[in-house]
């Protein structure tokens, strides 16, 4: 339990990583409540599975970025602590199963040795950014997006603005206005454009997913690339001081910019920018601007036999890069799924003889980044020794899904299962749709849309149907969804419910007439031509539950009886807040203001110290068993409560004490001040709380 203690240089995270091992002797020790220790570990990457005793940990890898050393870190922690199993998640994440709850602080040290961080991957926290994974290679892109989300990863991790807000924040950066990273469905899209000779990004915002999809609004049409960190950080100010809180279902961003308004909202962003840390953030480049570097060996001459196998593999699967001489060679991994002896053999291949770059996609796959042309007969010769030259990247065959029922607390049905037998239907009945990239099918095992199935083209999502007594696992068919480009898309309708077992027959119904009825339209033409009642009536004899069979009752990939068992979820770390933890916390955030005010963070300083007063405050309301639902509204209910009936006397109200934070500069002395100001706040609720309880 010592070794990490003296391995990790860096101090922050040696403390981070230490206050993890704390907190789960305290919560081993009923010390802490498990709702509150939830909140905890989820910032921290470790979320609770289906399976009990065991965690799912979350690795967060900022744009899906990885070197062969890192690559191979994940794999020995992977070996070490789990069962070999590499999971590529759709926000371009790696997830490993079945931990000990015990060694994920030693877990988490290990992988900080190259630079790998389980920090915010999970929880009410600014989650992984995404990247087009072809973003620095792309031939339509302007500019190379990466830096730019690099450096928003680094400016926000572990930032006290973002640390506990209502709900979890998601961002992306397309490389181009094909807007392959879907910036319509995130907190907060970037797309690069150049105006003017100047480098900047038109930003989509409040878009969202889950059971109420929900189409981002254009925040600009061109924000310079130095005021995008100010932004960002604006928005999330006022989303973490009016976001809900309460009612888990609400607590989107998209659902405060339709409560307030876009105006109103961008007003409020506007109004915080004289207590940003920064008015601009200049972006350092430089390490992305590099050549690309040589490989540490020449690649041996390799001559093909199946030229014909090797032509197609190149057709579908192989990238030419905006690099003269490179290409980019993006590898299908089903289900997300692979293992750590083959991900081994693969960074040894791309540091020997690539960049030493790989970079994981949003649909759950591989990227090889910076081939030399020449050198395609051998990596495709490597690849097939470890069966990655599957045609289809990218394809309607590349199905995403969520984990559902295999490890998901809130899985209904099986996503995997039907994904594999939809891909075995592809790929044995409609040969023709090889390289189609037109369509793409999406599964999640639950409305919350971990698999983004209603976003796509076709879409499936996990359900239940009951039949006389007993339950069977069934699909939602959704169609007409999909990226227009530029900040534009489509979420799909609802068209019927079927059992699982007839999805496969679904998706025949659904090609078979495509291909009868078309035309030669686009999918989506061609689904907007027939219109939605269409599709219902032909997929309706599958909805048929008079003629259910022994087999309907078991989903794909089991061989038991279907259950419906759903468990607590916790994608959005649901908290159960109780008075004598958030005074704790109040306590908590003083002294990290203080020791930020120690290392001349002003800003951090301050935020923290905010975050102090709101924390106290809401301890004491909810002693009085009074309701909260945001930070904006504990403020005014507690000058309501105790300022006004003057049960509590404080030098002026709450509200004007609180909001000098977005009335002053985050200078030195302001800092000081405010921090003063709320640690009297907080001796004057203490004592409050004391003789309340004195009393009762």
């Amino acid at each position: 339990m010592e070794s990490f203690r003296t391995e990790i240089e860096n101090p922050i995270v040696q403390k981070d990583i230490i206050d993890l091992e704390k907190k789960i002797a305290l919560f081993r020790d009923g010390k802490i409540d498990d709702e509150r220790f939830r909140s905890l570990r989820l910032a921290r990457g470790v979320y609770g599975q289906r399976q009990e005793g065991v965690q799912m940990i979350r690795i967060k890898l900022p744009f899906g970025k990885v070197t062969s050393e890192q690559l191979l870190r994940i794999s020995k922690v992977s070996d070490e602590y789990s069962t070999g199993r590499l999971h590529i998640t759709t926000r371009q994440d790696i997830q490993i199963h079945y931990v000990s709850l015990d060694k994920t602080p030693q877990l988490w040290a290990e992988l900080e040795k190259d630079d790998i961080t389980l920090r915010e991957a999970c929880g009410n926290t600014v989650r992984n950014i995404t990247a087009s994974e072809t973003a620095g290679i792309d031939s339509e892109e302007p500019f190379d997006v990466s830096p730019y989300a690099h450096a928003m990863f680094q400016f926000f991790l572990r930032n006290p603005v973002c640390q506990e807000m209502g709900r979890k924040f998601k961002i992306s950066f397309s490389s181009s206005d094909k807007d392959t990273a879907l910036s319509y469905l995130h907190d907060l899209g970037f797309i690069p454009k150049i105006v003017n000779g100047k480098k900047g990004f038109k930003v989509m915002l409040g878009g969202g997913l889950g059971s109420q999809p929900h189409h981002a609004e254009l925040l600009s049409e061109f924000i310079p690339v130095n005021q995008i960190i100010p932004t960002t950080e604006g928005v999330l100010r006022i989303f973490d001081r009016l976001g809900e809180r309460a009612k888990r279902l609400k607590a989107r961003m998209k659902f405060l910019i339709k409560e307030i308004g876009r105006d109103e909202f961008l007003r409020l962003v506007d109004a915080e920018k004289k207590a940003l840390s920064h008015q601009t953030v200049e972006i350092d480049t430089t390490d992305f601007d590099a050549p690309i570097s040589e490989p540490l060996l020449f690649a041996p001459k390799v001559v093909i036999e199946d030229t014909a196998a090797f032509e197609a593999w190149k057709k579908s699967n192989v990238i030419q890069q905006k690099q003269a001489g490179y290409v980019a060679i993006g590898i299908k991994i089903v289900l997300g799924d692979f293992y750590t002896d083959k991900a081994r053999l693969l960074a040894e291949l791309i540091k020997n003889y690539g960049a030493n770059e790989l970079r994981f996609s949003l649909r759950q796959d591989i990227l090889i980044r910076h081939v030399k042309e020449e050198n395609l007969p051998f990596f495709y010769q490597e690849l097939a020794k470890l069966d990655f030259v599957a045609l289809g990247y990218n394809t309607i065959s590349d199905i995403t899904a969520c984990p559902g029922t295999d490890t998901c607390n809130l899985g209904i049905a099986s996503s995997t299962g039907i994904a594999v037998e939809l891909e075995r239907v592809l790929n044995a009945e409609y040969p023709q749709y090889a390289n189609n990239q037109e369509i793409t099918i999406k599964i999640s095992g639950c409305m919350n849309a971990c698999g983004q199935h209603n976003m796509s083209e076709i879409g499936f999502q996990g359900m239940s149907i009951n039949s006389g007594k007993l339950v069977a696992p069934a699909l939602q068919v959704l169609l007409g969804g999909g990226n227009l480009g530029n900040g534009t898309g489509r979420f799909s309708d609802k068209v019927i419910k079927i059992p699982s077992r007839r999805g496969p027959d679904a998706l025949r119904f659904i090609l078979n007439d495509f291909e009868s009825n078309a035309n030669g339209l686009s999918f989506l033409d061609y689904y907007d031509a027939k219109g939605e009642k269409y599709f219902y009536e032909f997929l309706k004899p599958l909805a048929d539950l008079t003629n259910l069979t022994e087999a309907d009752f078991v989903d794909w990939g089991n061989a038991d009886n279907y259950v419906k068992a759903v468990g607590v979820g916790e994608c959005a770390g649901v908290v159960i807040d109780l008075v004598a933890t958030l005074l704790l916390e109040a306590k908590d955030k003083l002294t990290f203001a203080q020791e930020a005010f120690d290392d001349q963070k002003w800003a951090d300083a301050i935020y923290l110290a905010y975050a102090g007063f709101v924390n106290g405050a809401k301890a004491v309301l909810l002693a009085e068993n009074q309701k909260t639902n945001h930070h904006a509204g504990i403020i005014d209910l507690f000058d309501t409560v105790f300022i006004e009936t003057k049960k509590i006397e404080l030098s002026s109200s709450l509200k004007d004490l609180v909001y000098q934070i977005n009335k002053n500069e985050p200078s030195e002395a302001f800092a000081k001040q405010y921090i003063q100001e709320a640690a009297l706040f907080f001796q004057t609720i203490e004592t409050y709380r004391a003789k309340d309880l004195a009393n009762a």
